[in-house]
């Protein structure tokens, strides 16, 4: 609808419309393929001659709809638009009847997506033009989208709530006796306690409780994007010994075994810097810089 020289190429996925979930009204095809036909509906509608293509890339939903031409001339455009704006508003209704059965709304399945409704009106504001308005409440994605997986928090912050729950997983318990793997001798190694999210997050202040529910997943993101320090399962925080971690595969190429025995410490272990009884690993296998000097 942005202008008539627009063109498109949409790759769908997600089962959606307009206004929530898609709903199904064919059982005599895949949901892939009805979702796939209701997509280039939305370009028929549109006044596009949409054109179907399958890309090469490993996924099973790879069939692509292209619009690169109009069905009719650009004299013609504000009528179509208003046919637009008609559909658009007709899966609304659809939507909302589903939805709410306590309206009282009968309407019957079409394969041209324009329903018949009863009983229920669309507000005034609803039926105006794409002159005056496209749709209530439409808000356009912003043109630079911002980052909210935690990766854009100030690094200090990070390091602060990092050392701050560690600390807590390793006072919530007294160390326990663990057999050293690498030479089966017994050591004290403080693998701490685990403790719920919720748990965690009562122990936080309400400043950095703040500043990460502004964040999409909030502490459990954080938490888990610092994988070397933290194990996240079924809603627990654990501090992670590495003696438990698996092995490389044998099964890889020999060049690919090779690179990753070479593989350069590009990171300070946060276990020798920050844990009483610095990490359970020695230095050389430890997949971590052990002190600046064996960082490259």
């Amino acid at each position: 609808r942005s202008s008539y020289s627009c063109c498109y190429f949409v790759l769908p996925c997600c089962f959606f419309d307009f206004h929530g979930k898609y709903s199904r009204r064919q059982s005599k095809k895949t949901q892939y393929r009805e979702y796939l036909d209701f997509v280039a509906q939305v370009g028929f509608v549109c006044g596009f001659h949409v054109e179907e293509d399958c890309l090469r890339i490993p996924s099973t939903k790879r069939v692509s709809l292209i619009g690169k031409s109009r069905t009719y001339p650009a004299a013609e455009h504000a009528l179509i638009d208003q046919q637009i704006a008609q559909f658009i508003n007709s899966r609304r209704t659809c939507a909302v009847a589903t939805c709410d059965r306590r309206v009282g709304v009968k309407h019957k399945d079409h394969c041209d997506g324009l329903c018949e409704e009863e009983g229920l009106e669309l507000p005034e504001d609803e039926t105006e033009t794409a002159d005056t308005i496209w749709m209530p409440g439409f808000q356009p994605r912003e043109k630079v989208e911002q980052i909210r997986n935690c990766a854009s928090l100030p690094r200090d912050f990070v390091d602060e709530v990092v050392l701050n729950v560690a600390n807590l997983l390793l006072n919530a318990a007294p160390q326990k006796s663990s057999s050293d793997m690498q030479g089966g001798s017994v050591n004290t190694w403080n693998q701490g306690e685990s403790l719920s999210l919720r748990e965690v997050a009562e122990h936080l202040n309400k400043e950095t409780l703040k500043k990460l529910k502004s964040e999409y997943g909030g502490l459990q993101t954080l938490l888990k994007n610092n994988h070397q320090v933290f194990e996240v399962l079924n809603g627990r925080v654990h501090i992670r010994d590495w003696r438990k971690e698996k092995p490389p595969s044998k099964t890889k190429p020999e060049v690919k075994r090779r690179l990753s025995a070479e593989a350069f410490k590009t990171r300070l272990c946060w276990f020798f810097i920050h844990h009483p009884d610095g990490c359970s690993l020695p230095s050389e296998a430890c997949p971590y810089a052990h002190g600046t000097e064996e960082l490259r």
